[in-house]
């Protein structure tokens, strides 16, 4: 079937969109064989596509932190990250199979996003391979949660032509089922299900010595049955992004559709930071703050600022983004930086002419009066930059031999930097990061860093400044009394500064579409190849000349209006 305008027979107009997609998913865990016919709009394209980046990512982060999604400990975490992530339906499909109103929808939000996402990651190599692991692990944490009967079930409704054995088949070879399954007895192996396929279709079993072995074909158990069907499953991803590659010159004429493909794998799927709602940061407690609680690139553009008295405009967006959604005010922003700027060749009738607005600006006080969210770790991560730009990735741009040179400077064993380094130097820049707060607070993450403010947070709740929030399910965070927050983190009620939601990235994509292609809810046909598969309190001015660097500031000393 071609992607092309063309009128045609199509199922759902015989048989109803519903069931035509009911036909396609009849199981829990899919296989994305025959590609859906549905007309969906801008909007829902978007959501069902951020929805799968979030967990794909959440995978992602959960294989980088070594953890075995086959394990019970391994699959509770990404649970608990799926449902906080709000992705409850996902976690639906990997608990087994059912029939529900709810597993119903779920299956139908998971095989309409998987077919967009092959239209984002078929484009390079690169892509290809990240989305094809991802797949495979989100496939094998969907099948290790079927029972031996959702085996049966899952091998019957895709009629794939295998059966398990029956009694006497079973018993004519219990001795060599009984050899090649570990911690099983005799009477075990008599109540579990073992399918006989070619030996060439589980070599990974063979290698591993999980299955028996007996005239050229191999006998597995319903455990490891996964191993069939994820061999077939690959191969079905691999044939599928092939053939939506041949198919994006056509749809490259929709611009919109365009442009949202090629976001996606650089869109920031988690908490959208503006304005902090956990209380004001006074500028005077900014150099004790930045040795412990800000990451390392926010902590270079700190130092840089508070040693050479400037930053350029990339570093300025980036470094003063972030101040604002930790809770820095505007009219302390507008201090730290007139008395940091002034410090150097900048004069103040400069400062007031040239960078005051963009500070205002940048609390959505001129121009148009955006609310501007801070940078994310994607966003820094791929921003362009030269050796003279403060801005950026440290663990991206910086050489080894420079990372782990300003890593020992901060107190930082030899080997931690080389840990850090090393994680830095193969491309996994956020795990580096994570790495890197763990050794300075001495702790274990939960969660991946992917958000400098989201690296601040942990970091106050970790030190005890900030109370955690409570999230769903099971998390092991620690606790800390109220009494506590009082140490860093101001409490107000102002209201006029937070005023910001906490609004998710695609909310701006679509807005950033709908303003520049005026279409809000225009549909478009996802068709493909039956091949494929108040104010604030004021307070006196400190110069900033005065701070010092005394590890032991306590900014319940500062003088408070």
């Amino acid at each position: 079937m071609e992607f092309s305008r063309r009128s045609r027979l199509r199922p759902e107009a015989k048989f109803g969109l519903d069931s035509m997609l009911e036909w396609l998913i009849p199981h829990n865990v899919a296989l994305y064989a025959i590609p859906p016919m549905v007309d969906l709009s801008i909007t829902e394209l978007q959501l069902l596509a951020l929805e799968r980046l979030k967990v794909l990512r959440i995978l992602e982060q959960a294989t980088n932190k070594n953890l075995k999604l086959s394990s019970d400990e391994g699959r509770e975490s990404v649970f608990n990250e799926m449902n906080h992530a709000g992705l409850k339906h996902y976690v639906r499909l990997c608990q087994g199979n059912h029939s529900k109103e709810q597993d119903i929808a779920a299956r139908k939000k998971d095989y309409l996003s998987h077919f967009i996402l092959r239209f984002a990651y078929c484009s390079t190599e690169e892509l290809r391979r990240w989305f094809i692991t991802r797949e495979m692990e989100l496939f094998r944490l969907k099948f290790a949660g079927l029972s031996a009967q959702d085996v049966k079930d899952f091998v019957l409704k895709y009629e794939m032509g295998y059966s398990p054995l029956t009694p006497d088949q079973k018993n004519e070879i219990k001795d060599g089922l009984y050899d090649s399954t570990l911690y099983h007895s005799i009477v075990q192996i008599e109540s579990m299900d073992f399918y006989k396929v070619r030996f060439t279709e589980v070599l990974d079993l063979v290698r591993s010595r999980k299955c028996y072995l007996r005239t050229g074909f191999a006998y597995v158990g319903a455990s490891d049955f996964v191993s069939i069907i994820a061999n077939k499953h690959q191969q079905l991803l691999e044939d599928g992004l092939q053939a939506h590659l041949r198919l994006l010159p056509e749809i490259e004429n929709d611009e919109r559709f365009t442009m949202i493909l090629k976001e996606l794998h650089t869109s920031y799927t988690g908490k959208d930071y503006r304005v902090s709602k956990s209380g004001q940061v006074p500028i005077e407690s900014l150099d004790q703050l930045s040795k412990k609680s800000f990451p390392l690139c926010m902590r270079y553009c700190h130092d840089t600022l508070r040693s050479k008295h400037h930053l350029k405009h990339g570093g300025r967006m980036q470094y003063g983004l972030f101040l604002k959604a930790i809770g820095v005010t505007m009219e302390d922003s507008l201090r730290f930086w007139r008395e940091e700027f002034t410090r150097g060749t900048v004069t103040l009738e400069k400062f007031e002419k040239e960078y005051a607005y963009n500070i205002r600006h940048n609390y959505g006080k001129e121009g148009s009066r955006v609310n501007y969210a801070a940078y994310n770790c994607m966003k820094i991560i791929t921003a362009s930059v030269t050796p003279q730009d403060t801005h950026g990735c440290p663990f991206k741009n910086w050489e080894p031999s420079v990372l782990k040179t300003k890593l020992s400077s901060f107190g930082l064993s030899a080997a931690h930097a080389e840990e850090i380094s090393g994680f830095a130097s193969r491309g996994h820049y956020q795990i580096a990061c994570g790495k890197y707060f763990e050794i300075s607070h001495d702790t274990k993450l939960d969660e991946g860093i992917t958000h400098p403010n989201q690296y601040f947070d942990l970091s106050q709740i970790t030190v005890g400044a900030r109370a955690p929030k409570v999230k769903p399910q099971n998390q092991n965070r620690r606790t800390f009394s109220s009494q506590d927050t009082s140490h860093v983190v101001r409490n107000t009620q102002d209201t006029a500064t937070l005023n910001g939601d906490d609004d998710n990235e695609l909310w701006e994509l679509m807005e950033s579409n709908e303003k520049e292609g005026g279409v809000k809810h225009e549909s478009i046909l996802l068709e493909l190849p039956a091949s494929t598969q108040g104010k604030p309190a004021s307070r006196p001015a400190v110069p900033t000349s005065e701070w010092g660097d005394d590890e032991d500031f306590d900014v319940s000393q500062v003088e408070m209006a």
